[in-house]
């Protein structure tokens, strides 16, 4: 009854028709902008969310997410002590062994240096990400299929035979011509981003041959369920394997795009968290104008027998549903935007004539959204929370008003 009666009294002086402009146009100014704040905050942070999403869905789907790299020039084998260890192991989805190198692709007078990667059927089938249909090799073992970059840097068809330079490793590490291998391009890649610039999958025993490969493979890729904990488990097995390795993981090939979000994200959060707390000062002027305009009000409510804390509670209301009022449509609208993010971004580039992503630049060629709940609720949380705290000093201004000054 109390609670109810303040909020009556709270709602009536703020549509009071004595309220100064200039109190009104400070009210509407703090209110626009916390709702501001909060639908870029929200909105920026799905957009974050949707980047981390799409970096564990697209570029995590095909780079090994941590892996053995032979010391020996002979390669890596898969011996059995690491099958059973793996195959008990939850965090291991599987194990691959595939051969890697850098080239050199030549078609006519143009050439693009290339990064190959031998693979098996077993590998394409645990692997479609890596857009290669299982059995490509099995018909054709000197086949190669390309990322677009270089198919489009080359000037490369289907069908097309192009010629693979490989380096020569000596013992006295002098200079040795190059290994020579003419292979058929048979299809054309995207992985996204600078992936498709310099890579090329072709098959796992023709590469093995050209470079003189006697055991397995160069690489041991360990599949895992949770991409994030490469690092650990990656140095856990190296330091049980009895093969000289080298220990790598996603995270020092491509951990930089994880780390930007993050910093991002971060950085987005502290920002916009600020702009919401600016915006909550302009309550607090509105609040303490509003204090010295209503006094004779308030010192007619204490002679009436108003307590300080019924007063206190009229002018913490009174600035609380500015906060909400701002909090509520900024957070609406913001949850709109995150939603139809895409239709939106199109709609925009359609208009202007340009694109936010290039394709062949970033992992991804879109703007990706990622709306989450709990970064809605901590959004209209702290912007609230930031608006209570507000009005603490200009309540306790209006509370300490004392009638007998006042009325005089």
């Amino acid at each position: 009854m109390r609670f109810s009666l303040a909020w009556t009294f709270a709602n009536k002086f703020r549509q009071s028709k004595q309220q100064s402009g200039f109190i009104s146009f400070v009210s509407a100014s703090s209110t626009a902008g916390i709702g501001l704040g909060c639908f870029v905050l929200i909105l920026l942070l799905s957009v974050m969310n949707g980047f981390e999403k799409e970096l564990r869905e697209t570029l995590l789907s095909y780079i090994p997410h941590a892996e053995f790299i032979a010391v020996n020039p002979d390669g890596v084998y898969l011996d059995d002590d690491i099958k059973a260890k793996v195959a008990a192991d939850p965090r291991v989805l599987n194990l691959y062994s595939y051969t890697k190198a850098s080239g050199l692709l030549q078609n006519g007078t143009k050439m693009k240096s290339v990064e190959l990667q031998g693979v098996d059927d077993n590998y394409l089938q645990s692997k479609p990400a890596m857009k290669v249909p299982v059995g490509a090799f099995s018909e054709n073992e000197s086949g190669l299929f390309l990322g677009k970059g270089v198919v489009e840097k080359l000037g490369l068809e289907i069908g097309d035979k192009v010629q693979l330079l490989l380096p020569s490793a000596t013992l006295d590490l002098s200079f040795a011509a190059p290994k020579v291998l003419w292979l058929t391009v048979l299809g054309e890649i995207s992985l996204g981003g600078e992936a498709d610039n310099f890579v090329g999958i072709m098959n796992k025993q023709t590469l093995s041959s050209a470079l003189n490969v006697k055991l397995g493979g160069t690489h041991i890729e360990f599949q895992l369920a949770d991409p994030f904990a490469g690092r650990q488990l990656i140095r856990e097995y190296g330091n049980d394997f009895k093969q000289a390795v080298y220990m790598s993981d996603w995270t020092r090939t491509n951990g930089h795009l994880y780390q930007d979000i993050q910093l991002v994200r971060t950085v987005v959060y502290i920002t916009l968290t600020l702009v919401i707390c600016v915006a909550s000062f302009n309550i607090v002027s509105s609040l303490v104008m509003s204090v010295k305009e209503k006094t004779s009000e308030i010192a007619m409510l204490k002679t009436m027998g108003a307590q300080d804390n019924f007063i206190r509670t009229i002018f913490v209301i009174k600035g609380m549903i500015n906060g909400i009022y701002g909090a509520s449509i900024g957070t609406f609208l913001g949850v709109l935007a995150a939603l139809y993010l895409n239709q939106i971004t199109d709609a925009i580039e359609a208009l202007f004539g340009f694109t936010l992503l290039a394709d062949g630049i970033y992992f991804i060629n879109y703007l990706p959204s990622d709306l989450q709940v709990t970064d809605v609720v901590t959004t209209y949380f702290v912007a609230v929370t930031l608006c209570v705290i507000a009005t603490i000093y200009p309540a306790s201004k209006a509370a300490n008003i004392q009638p007998a000054s006042a009325l005089q």
